[in-house]
C-alpha cells in the first residue's frame, strides 16, 4: 500500500502484478521477483528495489518532481524520521490489529504497548499537522503521508481513539480517490487470511 499510495499520488507511471501472501505456494512466487521473498517489490529496468520506504526513496530520486519528499531541508529530514519510526516500529499495534480493510468496524481491547503505540503515532500526527499546516502531515501529501497510510487504515478499522487532529487527518487521508481504489480493489480479492480476521471484542 505505501508505495502504491507514494506513486499513484505522485503521477508516476507503473503497472501492478497482485501477489497473494502468506499462502502455500506464495512465497516461491514472490522469490520470482523479490531476492526478500516479501512485498512490495518494484522492478525498473532491471533495477531492484524491496522494502517500502526504499522504494519510496527510490522513486523521489528517480521522478523528483513527483513531490515525494517536503523541498525544504529542516522538513524533509523530518519527514524521513517519522517514516524511518513507522517502518521499524510500533510492532505491538500491527501485531494486535492487522490491516485488513474488509473487517467489519469495531474495536477491540488492546495492550498497554499498542496504547503507547497509538499515543506516540497521534503525537507525531498532531505535531506535523499544526507545524506543517495541513492537510497531510506535511502540508501537500508525501512519502511520510503513503508510510503511515496502514496505521489510518487499522486506526479506522479497530475505532481507535486518536485526538481531534488525528481524526481529521484519518478524515483527509480516507478522502483521497486513490484511497476508494485501494478499497475497491481490496473487496475484489477472494483470499481470507484467518490469523488477520480479529473479531470485536469492545462494544
Amino acid at each position: 500500500m505505501r508505495p502504491w499510495f507514494a506513486m499513484k499520488l505522485g503521477g508516476v507511471p507503473f503497472e501492478e502484478e497482485v501477489l497473494p501472501i502468506y499462502m502455500p505456494g506464495s512465497r516461491e512466487a514472490i522469490l520470482h521477483y523479490s531476492p526478500s521473498g516479501k512485498v512490495p517489490v518494484l522492478i525498473d529496468n532491471g533495477v531492484c528495489v524491496w522494502e517500502s520506504l526504499a522504494i519510496i526513496e527510490y522513486v523521489a530520486e528517480r521522478f523528483p518532481n513527483a513531490g515525494l519528499w517536503p523541498r525544504e531541508v529542516a522538513a524533509r529530514a523530518h519527514a524521513r524520521a517519522i517514516a524511518n519510526e513507522m517502518h521499524g516500529g510500533f510492532l505491538p499495534l500491527r501485531r494486535s490489529c492487522p490491516m485488513n480493510l474488509r473487517r467489519p468496524r469495531g474495536a477491540v481491547d488492546l495492550s498497554d504497548e499498542v496504547r503507547a503505540n497509538v499515543e506516540r503515532i497521534d503525537a507525531l500526527w498532531r505535531d506535523c499537522r499544526i507545524r506543517y499546516e495541513g492537510p497531510f502531515l506535511f502540508g501537500p501529501f508525501c512519502g511520510a503521508d503513503a508510510m503511515f497510510a496502514p496505521v489510518v487504515s487499522r486506526f479506522h478499522s479497530y475505532q481507535i481513539d486518536v485526538s481531534a487532529l488525528s481524526q481529521h487527518y484519518i478524515a483527509t487521508v480516507m478522502g483521497l480517490p486513490e484511497w476508494s481504489i485501494w478499497a475497491n480493489e481490496a473487496a475484489k480479492e477472494t483470499w481470507v487470511l484467518p490469523q488477520f480476521e480479529i473479531p470485536i471484542t469492545v462494544r
